[in-house]
């Protein structure tokens, strides 16, 4: 009968080991898709603000260019010279390409905004499941710590039932294929 207590015992040795690697790479793991998904946070919100100093510009060309059209329209009931229409109408032209300019820039700094959006939803969704494992490989490792000192065999075989769940989620934190 003692053999085979020090026989499980070792056992127990063994896959609290294996359990505490497992709760190491997901704690590693999980840090890592976390900062990942900062970083591309803080990517997207400098690529919002571009978008935003890009549509105020092209808010100030627009009310340039009203301006000019305001003026020109005004100014014509004076006979102006041909010179100062197109003067005019050579600014207003130049205004409007800005404008265009600006809004489609907008459209691309919004594309890759989304895009980085994107990638930080995703890598919040690994960093979630790596937590996750974490937890129940962490209260695995307790249940084999409560066994090894009451040689209770019964709590070991608990904890690795709660290290099983954890390593489902660790598998999980890599793949995705069971979204919280």
């Amino acid at each position: 009968m003692t053999e085979q207590k020090e026989k499980w015992t070792t056992f127990l040795a063994i896959t609290t080991v294996l359990i505490a690697v497992c709760a190491t790479l997901s704690t590693f793991k999980g840090g890592g898709f976390s900062t990942k998904s900062l970083l591309n946070q803080s990517k997207a919100s400098d690529q919002w603000a571009f978008y935003q100093a890009k549509g105020i510009k092209g808010y100030l060309y627009e009310l340039q260019r009203d301006k000019l059209q305001l003026d020109l329209d005004i100014n014509k009931k004076e006979n102006l010279s041909q010179t100062v229409v197109d003067e005019y109408t050579d600014k207003i032209n130049y205004y409007t390409k800005n404008i265009k300019r600006y809004s489609h820039e907008k459209d691309s700094i919004q594309a890759v905004a989304k895009g980085f959006e994107a990638d930080r939803d995703e890598n919040k969704k690994h960093s979630e499941v790596f937590g996750i494992a974490v937890i129940f490989l962490q209260v695995s490792i307790l249940l084999s710590s409560i066994s090894a000192l009451l040689k209770r065999k019964y709590i070991w075989l608990l904890s690795l039932a709660v290290a099983a769940v954890g390593i489902f989620y660790f598998v999980d934190g890599f793949l995705l294929f069971y979204l919280v």
